[in-house]
């Protein structure tokens, strides 16, 4: 696979707003490792190499298990490997990434509202969409892995 356009060098202004979307996550009151772990689901989600490559890195940066990454995408049979609010981002987090199949339920803001405020709540869903819009910028324009560069 190669890279077909270096957006970075195309639209260095259309990158540098998401980052600013990042600046303001990375401020936010959410934890890091949390938003990292969001960042992993929703990455695993949508098949995309190069950022689950990037946060796979970030997390073991950060002294997270492997242990527990590697379950990131069964985390809801992990037991008590992820605590409540893990558990409920991830969740939160999975549901927005599907909208277009779950249509985001009552159920699931309901489970998302008893473990986040009002605030950490739209900062999580603004992580999401972010995140999202990073997958699709990675996987359509195909940015290789640095674990593929390493080889």
């Amino acid at each position: 696979m190669s890279k077909r356009l270096d957006y970075n060098q195309i639209a260095p202004a259309g990158v540098k707003a998401l980052g600013g979307v990042y600046g303001y996550i990375t401020q936010s009151s959410l934890p890091a490792t949390l938003i990292d772990l969001v960042y992993l689901r929703i990455s695993q989600i949508n098949n995309c190499a190069y950022c689950l490559d990037m946060h796979t890195r970030d997390l073991l940066k950060k002294g997270q298990k492997i242990e527990k990454i590697a379950l990131v995408q069964a985390w809801a049979e992990a037991g008590n490997l992820f605590d409540e609010r893990e558990r409920g981002a991830l969740a939160w987090a999975e549901t927005v990434t599907r909208v277009a199949d779950t249509g985001v339920p009552d159920a699931a803001y309901e489970a998302a509202r008893a473990v986040f405020d009002e605030r950490e709540l739209v900062d999580l869903t603004i992580a999401t969409g972010l995140m999202n819009a990073y997958n699709r910028m990675a996987i359509s324009f195909r940015n290789t892995p640095q674990a593929a560069l390493e080889n």
